[in-house]
C-alpha cells in the first residue's frame, strides 16, 4: 500500500517547484512558489475560488477543522474564515482577472497580528498540458528581528497552500 501511494505521488500530474525567497530586507520580503497542474485554467480557477474550504490546509487556519473558508472573487471581496460566532478576514480581494490573476492584500496568519502588510498574487498561465500557477507574496512592514528568518518559513507555508490546491485538483 505504501509503495502504491509513493508511485501515485511520483506519477502525479502536478509539479511543484521548491519554495523560493526572492528578496529579503529589514523592511520586508518577497516569496514565490510555482506549480504546474495538469488541468485547464478554468478548472484550476474554479477550485481556487469556489472550493477553497476543501483544499486550504486546516492546520493553517485560526480554528482548525471548525473553520470554514470562503473567498469572494470580486474587488473588495473577503478571503474569510468563520467558526460559529468567530470570524477572521485573512485577506481582502483587490484585483480579479478571471483565470489569469487574483490579488489579495493583508497579513496571513501571525503576520496579521504583527502589523505587517502583504500583497498575494495568484497568477495563472495556460501552458501545454495544463496550467502554471505562480504564487507570489510581497510583505512589508517592521519587525524588531527583521525578516531573514521569517521569509523562508512563509515561503514554505505558501508552498503548503499551493500544494493543497494541487492535491485537491489531482484527486477531484
Amino acid at each position: 500500500m505504501k509503495l502504491l501511494a509513493l508511485l501515485s505521488l511520483l506519477l502525479s500530474s502536478t509539479c511543484l517547484a521548491k519554495p523560493e525567497v526572492i528578496a529579503v530586507s529589514d523592511s520586508g520580503f518577497i516569496v514565490e512558489n510555482k506549480a504546474h497542474i495538469d488541468a485547464p485554467a478554468d478548472e484550476v480557477w474554479h477550485a481556487l475560488i469556489n472550493d477553497i474550504d476543501k483544499w486550504w490546509p486546516k492546520s493553517h487556519s485560526w480554528w482548525g477543522e471548525q473553520g470554514q473558508f470562503t473567498l469572494q472573487a470580486d474587488a473588495g471581496g473577503c478571503f474569510c474564515e468563520v467558526a460559529g460566532n468567530r470570524s477572521a478576514q485573512h485577506m481582502q480581494v483587490v484585483f480579479v482577472d478571471p483565470q489569469k490573476v487574483l490579488r489579495m492584500t493583508g497579513g496571513l496568519g501571525p503576520l496579521q497580528g504583527m502589523g505587517v502588510f502583504g500583497s498575494l498574487d495568484w497568477v495563472f498561465e495556460s501552458v501545454p498540458g495544463g496550467t502554471q500557477i505562480t504564487l507570489t507574496y510581497r510583505v512589508q512592514g517592521f519587525t524588531p528581528d527583521g525578516f531573514s528568518e521569517l521569509a523562508p518559513v512563509v515561503a514554505e507555508v505558501q508552498g503548503l497552500q499551493l500544494q493543497g490546491l494541487a492535491n485537491y485538483l489531482m484527486n477531484d
